[in-house]
């Protein structure tokens, strides 16, 4: 199947702006917001929107990153900080695409144990084919495609660019 660019880089990074000026705007009464990127991919574009929001905002911005292994996503999630440091703040988990929402049910998941002040979920595109019961609060784009397609977002060291296939 051949490749079509669905998002070129400045789209992306105009993206990445809205979707950091939403997260602004619904946290306006908390003082942190941390930012969950799930591995690699998620934590790319999350570190991303860190960088954004500490540009727009005076907030305490914390990135962090969530590794889950998607072939197993029950066992052993591991966070790049302490989870008790999300006690009673404003988390916002951040993928690339959100097809089924099997990943980001696990990831918020983990979030449950603990007292939280409010969860989100950040995605850049949005391909709505849900079998978990989880949708984008911030998304970047939604994409009507087949369950036959696949969407792979490439990070490179001077470019984002999003492929439909």
């Amino acid at each position: 199947m051949q490749k079509k660019k669905i998002l070129g880089n400045n789209q992306i990074l105009n993206k990445i702006k809205r979707i950091s000026l939403q997260i602004i705007e619904s946290n306006l009464d908390s003082s942190k917001i941390i930012i969950c990127g799930i591995e690699k991919n998620g934590a790319l574009l999350a570190n991303l929107i860190c960088k954004e929001l500490n540009l727009i905002s005076k907030k305490n911005i914390i990135f962090c990153s969530m590794k889950i292994i998607k072939s197993n996503p029950a066992e052993n999630i591991q966070l790049s900080i302490d989870i008790n440091e999300c006690k009673n703040q404003s988390v916002v988990i951040v993928d690339d695409v959100l097809n089924s929402g099997k990943t980001l049910t696990y990831a918020l998941k983990h979030f449950l144990d603990i007292e939280i002040e409010s969860i989100k979920t950040a995605v850049l595109v949005n391909r709505s084919h849900k079998k978990f019961p989880i949708s984008a609060d911030f998304k970047g784009i939604n994409l009507s495609s087949s369950l036959q397609n696949h969407v792979d977002v490439v990070f490179t060291k001077d470019k984002i660019e999003a492929f439909l296939f």
